[in-house]
């Protein structure tokens, strides 16, 4: 890991910039402590990321599970209650681990995938752009459609011109011109602009803006519009800031549930994020899922035990470390170092951060990821590709992350079904002469109870005085509902004077008694 250090150092900070505020953001979303917020960006970094086997994928708290630490935390009766379903959550998804049920993140379809990556970074583009301009009535980290300050994704853009912040808009411009000559431009110039990042020299000039222009009555950026660590006074008061759990409501039901809950739903975050960041790794390794449940449920015990927030691997840090040139798991480990440092040490150099620069780092980091070249490319590639990706990019963009894939997978399931129905066999008409049409069918290799109706369609549709050349001689496994669509069919040909002739590799049969008992002769195809 260390041999990339000169990679990995540059990556973790510009992941720290981007992570910092989602802590906190997370955290004020889910009605937590902010301090607790902070607690699993560290614990995700240093814990999880030491045991991942990711070497690119960032772990912390979620934007995806706010709502339901919201709700529980009301529902179980205080935050140290809530705590005991993180750490049993954290317990459950060892098991999951153990059991190896990490192989469900490689059953979203590709389509679905980069749906997900796509309509994050349209997400993270809308839900910064009132932030942009200093209006930060939302917090950074609510990322549902729905809000939880009653607004939705698209009014909150409109409320920005009532409450647009001049200085917070200007350091904005100024840093997003910054970030897009620096990767545009001057990375290419000279590799002392590849050690320094430009959000890292975006965030200086901020600091400085905020410096020079509060006493300025048009241009300066007022406490609201800023970083918001919290400051303890001594070391007391930060051992203070920590919150343990009450175990002496592990029995309660609701309990269980919400560890059940939280299990769940981060164990699918995680899989489907490290499905997206393997995709996004330029040297395309392949994360072992199990083993980071693993690290995950590691990680969610640890938070739990010391006030943390749940963690899940998150496509925002996760992604902004790879197009900042993250090689390996040390990126992740020291942005979690420089999260823990920097809030005991220069919390009130952070609080002079303007939220709406990280809003322009954000943007970057969001365009990467929904580049308009995209839907062109998945366009070309056919509806089967593009219908799974766009109705993900809109569910996720509409309602909220799982909702979303949900919606995608669920056209994607759609879409094979379909084809299976078309492609369960192969029908042509051979000959019509002497009043007796000669039809040919040939099953395809797997025949499945999906196949029914197409199959039935085919038998049902066939015109009387027939002959019909039933071929299986290349069929692995038929499912017992077609045998039994053709034992009833034996029936109807009867009726309507069709003859079939069986062909399969154990011979030849003209109208088969019984296809149920002939088939109980092929173990091949039970």
């Amino acid at each position: 890991m260390l041999r990339y250090l000169k990679n990995d150092i540059p990556a973790s900070i510009v992941v720290f910039f981007v992570a910092l505020p989602l802590c906190l953001g997370i955290a004020l979303a889910s009605g937590a402590p902010l301090f607790s917020g902070l607690i699993a960006g560290i614990v995700g970094g240093i814990i999880v990321g030491a045991l991942s086997g990711s070497q690119i994928g960032v772990s912390g708290p979620a934007a995806g599970l706010a709502a339901i630490v919201l709700t529980a935390i009301g529902a179980l009766g205080g935050y140290e209650n809530f705590l005991v379903a993180v750490v049993l959550g954290g317990a459950i998804q060892i098991i999951f681990g153990i059991l190896k049920a990490g192989i469900i993140g490689y059953y979203f379809p590709s389509s679905v995938i980069k749906g997900m990556l796509t309509g994050i970074g349209i997400i993270i583009i809308l839900k910064q752009i009132p932030h942009f301009f200093g209006y930060d009535a939302d917090p950074e980290g609510d990322f549902a459609f729905f809000q939880i300050d009653g607004e939705n994704t698209f009014s909150e853009i409109f409320n920005i011109v009532n409450f647009i912040s001049p200085g917070a808009t200007m350091v904005a411009f100024l840093a997003l011109g910054i970030l897009v000559l620096w990767d545009s431009f001057l990375t290419k110039k000279a590799k002392i602009f590849q050690l320094i990042q430009g959000p890292l020299v975006a965030v200086a000039v901020g600091i400085l803006f905020y410096y020079f222009s509060k006493d300025n009555a048009i241009w300066n950026i007022s406490s609201d519009h800023l970083v918001s660590v919290p400051i303890p006074d001594t070391v007391e008061s930060f051992l203070g800031q920590f919150s343990f759990p009450n175990f002496q409501v592990i029995a309660r039901p609701e309990i269980w549930i919400t560890a059940f809950t939280i299990a769940l739903v981060a164990s699918l975050e995680t899989l489907l994020c490290v499905e997206a960041t393997d995709k996004l790794d330029p040297q395309k390794r392949v994360t072992p899922t199990n083993k980071e449940l693993l690290a995950q449920g590691t990680g969610n015990i640890i938070s739990g035990l010391i006030g943390g927030l749940p963690i899940t691997q998150v496509i925002v840090r996760s992604s902004a470390n790879i197009q900042s040139g993250g090689r390996s798991k040390m990126s992740a480990i020291i942005h979690g170092f420089l999260l823990l440092i920097s809030v005991i040490l220069i919390p009130r150099l952070l609080n002079m951060i303007p939220l709406s620069v990280l809003a322009a780092i954000l943007f970057i980091v969001g365009y990467k990821l929904a580049k308009p070249a995209l839907f062109k490319k998945m366009y070309q590639l056919g509806w089967k590709q593009f219908a799974p990706f766009v109705v993900t990019v809109l569910g996720i963009i509409f309602t909220d992350l799982l909702i979303g894939i949900g919606l995608g997978l669920g056209v994607g399931i759609a879409v094979i079904l379909l084809k299976s129905y078309q492609n369960s066999h192969f029908l042509h008409i051979e000959d019509k002469s002497n009043g007796k049409h000669k039809i040919k069918m040939t099953l395809a290799e797997e025949v499945t109870f999906f196949n029914k109706g197409a199959i039935l369609k085919e038998l049902d549709s066939l015109p009387s005085n027939s002959y019909l050349e039933l071929d299986v001689t290349k069929t692995r496994y038929l499912d017992n509902d077609i045998i039994e669509i053709l034992e009833e069919f034996t029936v109807k040909a009867l009726n309507r004077n069709i003859d079939i002739k069986l062909i399969s590799e154990r011979g030849v049969v003209e109208n088969p008694d019984s296809y149920i008992e002939f088939f109980k002769l092929r173990p091949k195809f039970t």
